[in-house]
């Protein structure tokens, strides 16, 4: 597979800055790959799993919300927030998702409350499932 350049920016700096083969990211409407030739584009990203083919070997992150461009062969990923797989801390992780399941399981949780619950749970989740592919 022909290689092209990737830089991943972060609030919290550069995550990655270098060639892969492959890129899939979860867009709002759906997993998105992303190889080498591929069209300009832009697109805002959902809440999901990263994969990255780096020299033939897949490496997995967490990436929620931000936004991914593809422009003349270069990508550049976006994220709010982007947790290479043996980063997450899957036990704060946990307690995020038991504080989410709590507030949705109080019936005088207000309609706020439980859309914060629901994004949190949902983020909990996708740390946990990506964690699995240290």
């Amino acid at each position: 597979m022909t290689p092209f350049s990737l830089k991943i920016v972060t609030p919290d700096g550069l995550k990655y800055d270098g060639q892969v083969q492959e890129l899939v990211v979860r867009s709002t409407t759906g997993d998105l790959g992303i190889m080498a030739g591929h069209i300009n584009c832009v697109a805002p990203l959902g809440m999901g799993q990263a994969m990255l083919l780096i020299d033939g070997n897949k490496r997995y992150a967490a990436c929620i919300g931000g936004m991914i461009s593809v422009l003349d062969g270069k990508v550049t990923l976006v994220p709010t927030t982007f947790e290479w797989a043996d980063e997450i801390d899957v036990d704060r992780s946990e307690r995020s998702e038991e504080r989410a399941r709590a507030v949705l399981a109080d019936k005088a949780s207000n309609t706020t409350d439980i859309r914060l619950a629901e994004a949190r749970l949902k983020r909990a989740l996708v740390r946990q499932g990506v964690a699995e592919r240290k």
